[in-house]
């Protein structure tokens, strides 16, 4: 018999981006949690690219952050250079990307997890999840201790039964060499759970003292430093800077002459791989006509000599590997001080989840993070928080936590990864969300500070800081609309200066702005600044943005409201769509599988048409008749 060696209301099983914002999460709303990592050393690991954001991943980090997470205030404390990416385009695919310092990442989010008054941080492999009628009671960890607890969150990241691969050399270790947790695997599939088998793979690191950097272009991080948190309005840092090299005609060479000896062609790797993150044999396979490849060399840290070189992920043996980096302008000398890999892993079928990441088998057991055949730092902070608030939730018996694909990126996420499930480990990519002019990077705070609050964990002092935020951006909107500007001789010539049409009669400010010829600092030029408050650089951008898209975004918001109507049409989980005379079998096997939430969660089922759906409603509308006729 097992001594229960703790008791707590939360066991968060990983120390991952995932668990650390579940750990967190459930920690900050009151109820004491426990945090088991294999190691460590490997809490909140950056073990593939040092970096946080880019496209549609800054979106989910302002997310975390807007909800109360740490991600972003933890980002904001050791980026080493930040860029906004796509200024090109509208607002709504800006997204914010960050090099970090990977040793001061972990160093400071490990310290968040100490300081945090009921969380324990222990080190150990859990091996078991323990449960008592279809309900979670607690955990078993290799040394055969036994904490209870009432809900759990698993966050194991790509630790499942990993593997790392090199050419024909095999190790069963995590990132890094790391150990593995090669129990649980076995103690979920005893569970009921159906396991995949996926794969991911990360480039060398490189001694920056032997790359010739005059061969490569200079990549400086924005001068106007924009941060990832809500709550810091401006950073000032000394940046370092990233190159930019291409792969040439002999890099592809060397990789086709030596396909034979990689893993992923030579049957050496089971997992499937994420096809928007190729390795590069499998680009050059892929785009055979491409001449060259982008290779971005970023640096792991200020205190280090380890570069990575983002582009060059690759499984083939070290020979290949020093052969086709030093094919790369101004790689010619380099030293590998770490090779490069793939790595394989165990995950579930997410589609055996609720949308609150709560198992739909077992009561009080939560996934999050790559466990769930997602891949990436941001995507798993955003699941680790929804796991985290959810666990509690459970808990204190109250409704989940669930946001909905007009609400959050997020919320796209968590859907497709339930809803659809994956066959590859999944990636965020903007196109994913049908309302992306509403779910903007820049207004993650409207979208789900409110949220947050309500449901206990954003603090008083972040509150207070948004309600006085939008009190601000109110003010100045309508400031806007009421000062009117005169078609005066030096307005005119200011007008005609930029390109926009000239002025007949007086107009206010915020139809100017609305001009896509016209920004915000124009119009701080003629019609000054606001004496009554002072703005932020982050309640101007709203301001604009606001405006000037003022149309468009309310087009999306009725595009939203009939989503709506279809989400908040529920389907009693007790139905049996084998009973529904008329839709299709596959139809029918599909939504017995997913066991959808609402008629809108249905319709994005792969394999249910819409004449299925309209089968559903017809169903569900004689169900209510009938009981509506009983309950008379």
């Amino acid at each position: 018999m097992k001594l229960n060696a703790g008791d707590y209301d939360v066991i968060v099983i990983g120390g991952g981006h995932a668990g650390c914002e579940a750990a967190l999460a459930s920690t900050r709303m009151g109820y004491r949690t426990a945090i088991f990592a294999t190691n460590l050393d490997n809490i909140a690991m950056l073990a593939c690219n040092p970096s946080i954001g880019g496209t549609s991943k800054g979106h989910l980090v302002r997310e975390v952050d807007a909800l109360g997470g740490q991600m972003g205030l933890n980002i904001d404390k050791c980026f080493i250079q930040i860029r906004m990416l796509n200024t090109g385009k509208g607002p709504a695919v800006h997204s914010l990307r960050a090099q970090a310092d990977k040793h001061d990442y972990h160093i400071i989010m490990k310290s968040v997890l100490e300081e945090q008054q009921g969380l324990d941080i222990i080190q150990g492999e859990i091996t078991e999840i323990v449960e008592r009628n279809g309900n979670v009671t607690g955990v078993v960890s290799d040394l055969s201790d036994y904490y209870t607890c009432r809900a759990v969150v698993v966050a194991t990241g790509v630790y499942l039964k990993s593997r790392i691969i090199i050419g024909e050399y095999s190790s069963n270790t995590g990132p890094n060499g790391f150990t593995a947790a090669n129990l649980l695997s076995d103690n979920l599939k005893e569970l009921g759970f159906n396991l995949q088998r996926f794969k991911t793979g990360t480039p060398a690191r490189i001694d920056g003292s032997s790359i010739d950097y005059d061969k490569m272009t200079v990549q400086h991080g924005d001068k106007d430093i924009i941060p990832f948190s809500f709550l810091n309005d401006r950073l000032e840092r000394d940046q370092i800077p990233c190159w930019l090299t291409y792969t040439t005609q002999k890099t592809h060479d060397i990789i086709r002459a030596n396909l034979h000896r990689a893993p992923m062609y030579s049957g050496n790797i089971e997992g499937v791989g994420a096809r928007y993150c190729p390795s590069v044999e499998d680009k050059v396979v892929r785009f055979a006509d491409r001449k060259s490849h982008q290779v971005f060399i970023e640096p792991e840290g200020r205190n280090t000599r380890e570069m990575y070189p983002q582009g060059l992920s690759t499984s083939m043996p070290i020979d290949v590997q020093r052969a086709m980096y030093r094919s790369v302008p101004g790689l010619e000398n380099v030293r590998i001080m770490r090779p490069a890999y793939a790595i394989e892993y165990d995950c579930i079928d997410s589609r055996e989840l609720k949308l609150s990441l709560e198992s739909k088998a077992i009561g009080g057991l939560f996934f999050a993070g790559q466990i769930n055949g997602s891949s990436g730092y941001e995507e798993a902070a955003g699941q680790g928080l929804i796991a985290g608030i959810n666990a509690v939730q459970y808990i204190k018996e109250e409704e989940p936590l669930i946001l909905d694909r007009s609400q959050a990126y997020i919320g796209v996420l968590i859907d497709d990864l339930v809803t659809k499930g994956t066959n590859e480990p999944y990636r965020m990519m903007t196109s994913r969300a049908e309302y992306r002019l509403l779910l903007r990077q820049d207004n993650a705070d409207i979208r789900l500070t409110q949220i947050g609050y309500d449901i206990g964990l954003v603090d008083d002092k972040r509150y207070d800081w948004f309600m006085k935020k939008y009190e601000r951006v109110e003010k100045e909107v309508n400031r806007l609309k009421n000062l009117i500007i005169s078609p005066r001789e030096d307005v005119l010539k200011y007008l005609e200066k930029k390109g926009t049409a000239t002025l007949k009669s007086g107009i206010s400010l915020y139809e100017l702005l609305k001009r896509p010829e016209i920004s915000y600092r124009d119009i701080e030029y003629l019609g000054g600044e606001s004496e009554s408050h002072v703005l932020l650089r982050q309640d101007r951008e709203q301001v604009e943005v606001s405006i000037k898209y003022e149309g468009y975004i309310q087009k999306q918001q009725r595009q939203a409201k009939q989503f709506k109507k279809m989400e908040s049409s529920r389907i009693p989980s007790d139905i049996d769509y084998e009973k529904i005379s008329g839709m299709r079998l596959e139809a029918r096997q599909k939504l017995n599988q997913v066991k959808p939430q609402s008629i809108g969660q249905a319709s994005r089922i792969s394999g249910v048409s819409p004449a299925d759906i309209s089968v559903l409603m017809v169903y569900l509308e004689k169900m209510r008749r009938g009981a509506n006729r009983d309950g008379t």
